[in-house]
C-alpha cells in the first residue's frame, strides 16, 4: 500500500509510553513544523486522552486516513539522539519488550515532563562571627536547634551551606532555619546549582603506574585513538589500582575530545569516584541516580546534552545519557548483579548495554573487576574481548592474611548459635587498642531475622508475601523486606493463636551492633544497611564518618562489600560467610565467591597490614577455600565446568518468564498452557523447564510462578513468543515478566 500522501513531510510516526507495540501516525500541525523531528517528546491524543511519545520519523505518507494532529511538543530539541535510538530498537529486540517502554526507562523522569531546572536554598550568615556566637549562647537553652545551625554556620565558610546539607549535619528542622532568617541571623538565598563544585578537595596528580597498569592503560589509550570499537576486560585483584587506571584513561579520553560516561554499582561508590574526581580533574561532572530528584536529573541531563559536561558518573541508567562525542565507557565492579535491571521491564543489564552502545558509538568499553562474571572472563579467555591482569598491590600494601574459622566448635563451646568466634572478638580488641578500624560484613539487616512460634513451630510471615517478618529494635515493629509491610510484634500466634509464645530468633546487623556494644563497652560503631541509610544523604555521612575516623567498626551488608577504599582499616570479619551457599540458584557459588573476595579486599590498603577472618560451618568448601585465597583463576576453571557439564551460561542462553497474579489457580494454569505452547514453537535444541512456583511465591498479594527456557540464542525465543503472542493473548489479570540472562533463577 503507498498510503496517503501529503504535500510535505507533515506525518509523524510516534512510539507512545503505553504498551502498544508499533508506532502510529500523527498529522504535524502548521504551528509545530519544524519543531517535530525525530527524537522529540511529543503529547497526542489517543482513546480521549492525551499521551507522551518519542517521535521515530518523520514522512510524507500514512496509511491512515487523515490521522489525528500532535497536540504539543514537550521541551526543546530531540530528548533521544540517533545512537539511543538505535540503542532502544537494540534492546526491545533483545530484551523483548514494547519500544515505548525501553524509550520510558531511558530517560529520567524529570525529562519526560519537562521538569525545570531546579533552585537550591543556600543558607548564608546574616551577622558576624561574634554576633552569631553570642546568639547561639542565647538559644542554647531554649532553642537548641537554632543554637545547633548556628554553630554549623559558623563552622563553615562565609559562602554559606546549602540547606539540605546544613539540615543533614544538624538535623535541623526548615522552621528553625526560617526562624533565624527572621531573627535576621541567616540569610536564605535561592541559587541555580552548577554542577559538582572542586573547591572542597586537594588537587592530586596522577600516579606513577607499574608495568601492568601502563600496559593495560596503552591498550586503552591506542582503542581511543583509533576510534575502533573494543570491549577491554582490566582483571585485577582488590586494591590493585584499577581506579588508578579508570583516571588516566579519562584523562587521555578528555585530550582527546570524547565524552566518558562511568558506571559504579552502588550509591555508596558514587560518592567516593566523585572524591576521586573532585580532586583530580577541573572539568565539571554530572551524576545520575536514582536518589536524585526529578529535578536534579533534568539539570544533569540538559548539562550532558548541551556537551556542558564531558564525564558522566552514575549507577546503570547512566549508561542513557546523551554524551556528545562519546570515546569511553567504563563499568567498574562490572561483575555486580546491581546492573540488571530486575523490578520491571525491559530487565536489562547496564554492562552487556554499554558493550552494544559502546559498538554503536565506535567507544572504548573497559569493564574492570577483581572478581568477574563468568561470562565476561569467557569472552576474554575466548578473545573476544581483550583482557589486562594487575596481580599486585602497591608496595606499600599487600593481599591481607585470611583465616577461616569453623564455626561449629564456636557454637558447642556457646552451647548455642553465636556471631563472633573468639579469634574475631580477640581481632577487634587489638584493632580497638591500636587504633585501627574494622569492618564487620553481615549481608542480613534488621535486629532478629525470624519470629516462631514455640507452641506450632511456624514462623510469622508478612500477611502480603511469603517471607518472614523482621524484627527492628530500632522502630520496634517487626516489617516485611519484600514489599514494606510494618506492624506491632504480635504476642498472639497467627497460626495457632497461642498467647505469649514468640520466639525472636536470628541476627541481622542491628543486632550485631548491640552485642558489640554489649562485649566492648565504649566501642565506636556505625551501621550500614537500607534501614540507617534511608534519609538523603544518611549513606554518604556515614561512611565519611567511619573514613575520618569518627567510629572504631563499620557493621554493614554488601554496601560495605564493594569497592569502597578505607586505607585505616586492617580487620575485616565476615559473619556468616556461606549464607546463600545453598540457594537453589545456578549462580550461587559465584555470588558467594565474588561477595566474600570483595569484602575481604577492603582489608591492608593502606600502609599497615589487614587480616581478614571469614566465619563459616563450611570451612573446607572449595567456594569458601578459593575466596579465602583471592584465586580466581582456580575457582573459575571449576565453576566453568559444572556449567560446561549443565549447560548453563555461558554455554547457553537463559531467559526466564515469571507470571503473577491474585488468583493462585489461575496464574498457574495459564503458566503452565503458556509453558507448553511456547515449547512447541522452540526449536529441539531448546530445553523448557518445567513450572514452579518463584523463590519468593508471593510478593504483595500476588502469586508468582515462573519457568526457565535455555537454548543456543536469544533470537529463536524472541520469535516463539511473537507467534504465541498472536495465539494466545495475555488476560489483564496475569503479570508476565520476561527476563533474558537473569543473574538470578531464584
Amino acid at each position: 500500500m503507498e498510503g496517503f500522501a501529503t504535500d510535505d513531510m507533515t506525518i509523524a510516526s510516534v512510539i507512545l509510553e503505553v504498551s502498544i507495540q508499533k508506532a502510529l501516525d500523527y498529522r504535524i500541525p502548521d504551528n509545530l513544523l519544524g519543531s517535530v523531528v525525530k527524537g522529540v517528546c511529543v503529547e497526542v491524543p489517543l482513546r480521549g486522552k492525551t499521551a507522551k511519545g518519542f517521535v521515530l520519523e518523520v514522512k510524507e505518507r500514512s496509511l491512515v486516513d487523515s490521522p489525528r494532529p500532535i497536540s504539543s511538543v514537550v521541551g526543546s530539541g530531540p530528548q533521544v539522539t540517533n545512537e539511543l535510538f538505535e540503542l532502544a530498537l537494540w534492546i526491545a529486540r533483545y530484551y523483548v519488550c514494547p519500544l515505548g517502554k525501553v524509550l520510558r526507562a531511558m530517560l529520567p523522569a524529570g525529562v519526560r515532563k519537562n521538569t525545570q531546572s531546579r533552585l537550591q536554598a543556600k543558607i548564608v550568615r546574616g551577622k558576624t562571627p561574634k554576633e552569631l556566637r553570642q546568639a547561639a549562647e542565647e538559644l542554647r537553652q531554649k532553642a537548641p536547634q537554632q543554637a545547633a545551625i548556628l554553630d554549623e554556620l559558623l563552622m563553615t565558610s562565609k559562602d554559606g551551606l546549602l540547606l539540605t546539607e546544613l539540615l543533614e549535619r544538624t538535623q535541623g528542622s526548615h522552621s528553625s532555619v526560617k526562624a533565624l532568617a527572621e531573627k535576621g541571623l541567616c540569610f536564605i538565598q535561592m541559587i541555580k546549582p552548577e554542577g559538582i563544585s572542586f573547591e572542597e578537595y586537594f588537587k592530586t596528580k596522577p600516579k606513577e603506574l607499574r608495568d601492568e597498569q601502563q600496559q593495560a592503560l596503552d591498550k586503552i589509550v591506542s582503542c581511543m585513538q583509533r576510534r575502533q570499537f573494543e570491549t577491554h576486560l582490566l582483571f585485577g585483584i582488590t586494591g590493585s589500582g584499577k581506579t588508578e587506571v579508570y583516571l588516566q584513561a579519562i584523562d587521555k579520553a578528555l585530550e582527546l575530545g570524547l565524552g566518558v560516561i562511568l558506571l559504579v554499582p552502588e550509591i555508596a561508590l558514587t560518592q567516593q569516584t566523585i572524591q576521586h574526581f573532585k580532586s583530580r580533574f577541573d572539568v565539571p561532572l554530572a551524576v545520575l541516580h536514582h536518589r536524585l530528584s526529578d529535578g536534579e536529573r533534568f539539570d544533569a541531563w540538559q548539562r550532558i546534552r548541551t556537551g556542558d559536561t564531558r564525564i558522566c558518573i552514575g549507577a546503570r541508567s547512566a549508561i542513557f545519557c546523551p554524551m556528545q562525542n562519546l570515546g569511553l565507557i567504563i563499568v567498574d565492579e562490572e561483575h555486580e548483579q546491581s546492573y540488571k535491571q530486575t523490578e520491571d521491564s525491559p530487565c536489562y543489564n547496564a554492562r552487556d548495554v554499554a558493550v552494544m552502545r559502546g559498538k554503536l558509538s565506535n567507544s572504548c568499553v573497559l569493564l574492570g573487576s577483581a572478581t568477574p562474571s563468568l561470562e565476561s572472563y569467557y569472552n576474554a579467555l575466548s578473545g573476544k574481548y581483550q583482557v589486562s591482569r594487575l596481580t599486585k598491590r602497591p608496595e606499600k600494601s599487600q593481599l591481607p592474611k585470611v583465616q577461616i574459622v569453623d564455626m561449629k566448635p564456636e557454637f558447642a563451646k556457646a552451647k548455642g548459635i553465636t556471631s563472633f568466634s573468639e579469634l574475631l572478638l580477640e581481632k577487634i580488641h587489638e584493632r580497638k587498642e591500636r587504633g585501627e578500624h574494622a569492618i564487620l560484613f553481615l549481608n542480613r539487616r534488621g535486629y532478629h531475622t525470624v519470629l516462631s512460634c514455640t507452641a506450632c513451630g511456624k514462623s510469622v510471615k508478612c500477611p502480603h508475601c511469603d517471607a518472614a517478618l523482621t524484627y527492628h529494635m530500632g522502630e520496634k515493629n517487626v516489617s516485611c523486606h519484600l514489599c514494606g509491610f510494618c506492624t506491632f510484634p504480635p504476642k498472639v500466634c497467627p497460626s495457632c493463636k497461642s498467647e505469649d509464645v514468640i520466639k525472636y530468633q536470628g541476627v541481622g546487623t542491628e543486632k550485631v551492633q548491640a552485642m558489640l556494644h554489649g562485649i566492648f563497652p565504649g566501642i565506636r560503631t556505625i551501621r550500614v544497611d537500607a534501614d540507617s541509610t534511608r534519609h538523603k544523604g544518611s549513606l554518604e555521612k556515614h561512611l565519611h564518618d567511619f573514613r575520618s575516623g569518627k567510629a572504631d567498626v563499620l557493621i554493614g551488608t554488601q554496601m560495605v562489600a564493594k569497592g569502597l577504599h578505607f586505607p585505616q582499616v586492617t580487620l575485616v570479619g565476615v559473619l556468616n560467610g556461606d549464607a546463600s551457599m545453598n540457594m537453589p540458584d545456578f549462580r550461587a557459588q559465584e555470588s558467594v565467591f565474588q561477595l566474600i573476595t570483595q569484602v575481604a579486599g577492603r582489608a591492608g590498603r593502606g600502609a599497615s597490614p589487614g587480616e581478614v577472618i571469614i566465619q563459616t560451618i563450611l570451612p573446607e568448601h572449595s567456594t569458601i577455600q578459593l575466596a579465602a585465597a583471592q584465586d580466581f583463576p582456580r575457582f573459575y576453571e571449576e565453576e566453568i565446568q559444572v556449567r560446561k557439564v549443565f549447560g548453563f551460561p555461558p554455554y547457553c542462553k537463559v531467559v526466564k518468564f515469571l507470571f503473577s497474579a491474585k488468583v493462585e489457580s489461575r496464574v498457574q494454569q495459564f503458566a503452565e498452557r503458556y509453558r507448553e505452547e511456547l515449547a512447541s514453537f522452540l526449536p529441539d535444541t531448546f530445553c523448557c523447564h518445567p513450572l514452579v512456583p518463584s523463590g519468593h511465591a508471593k510478593i504483595k498479594d500476588l502469586y508468582r510462578f515462573q519457568f526457565l527456557v535455555r537454548g543456543p540464542t536469544i533470537t529463536a525465543v524472541v520469535h516463539a513468543i511473537e507467534l504465541l503472542e498472536k495465539k494466545l493473548p495475555l488476560p489483564s489479570s496475569i503479570l508476565r515478566y520476561i527476563d533474558v540472562d537473569p543473574t538470578s533463577t531464584f
